[in-house]
C-alpha cells in the first residue's frame, strides 16, 4: 500500500473499528500524522497562533517567550479531525494480528510511563498480519 492509498484508507474508514488494516496502512498513516502534526505546529508558531498554557509553559533556551513549544489552535484542530481515525486504524492494525482492539487502552499507560506504547509496538504492530482469514476477517487488500 503506498502511503496516499494509506491516508485515503484511514479517513475512508474514518471511524471504522471493523476488520484488518496491514502493517503499511498503520506505519504510512502514523507518518502521516506527524508530519501534518509537524506542519500544524510550525503554522501555529508562524501565525502566532500557540494557546496560552499560563505559567510555566515550555519554552525553548536563548528563544523569544513568544516562540513556545506547545501546539496552538491549528494543531488543535487537527488532533481533534485525527483522532478517530488513528484510533480506529489502531484497532484494524490489532485486528490483522488476531488480537482484541481492547488492547489499544495499553496506551493509557503511557501517562505514567512508555510502557503501554512499548508494548503495543513490540508485541503487536510491527508483527506480520495473520495469514488467511481470522476471526476478524480476510486478509487487508
Amino acid at each position: 500500500m503506498t502511503f496516499g492509498a494509506a491516508v485515503a484508507t484511514c479517513f475512508g474508514k474514518y471511524a471504522s473499528f471493523k476488520g484488518r488494516a496491514r502493517r503499511s496502512e498503520f506505519w504510512f498513516f502514523l507518518l502521516f500524522v506527524v508530519l501534518l502534526e509537524l506542519a500544524a505546529w510550525v503554522l501555529d508558531q508562524v501565525f502566532g497562533l500557540q494557546r496560552d498554557w499560563g505559567e510555566g509553559a515550555v519554552t525553548f533556551p536563548g528563544v523569544s517567550t513568544d516562540f513556545t513549544a506547545g501546539a496552538g489552535w491549528i494543531g488543535l484542530v487537527v488532533s481533534v479531525l485525527i483522532f478517530l481515525p488513528a484510533i480506529s486504524v489502531s484497532v484494524r492494525r490489532l485486528h490483522d494480528t488476531d488480537h482484541s482492539g481492547w488492547w489499544w487502552w495499553l496506551n493509557l499507560l503511557n501517562v505514567f510511563c512508555a510502557l503501554g506504547a512499548i508494548i503495543l509496538i513490540l508485541a503487536f504492530y510491527i508483527r506480520p498480519g495473520s495469514a488467511g482469514q481470522n476471526r476478524f476477517g480476510p486478509p487487508p487488500n
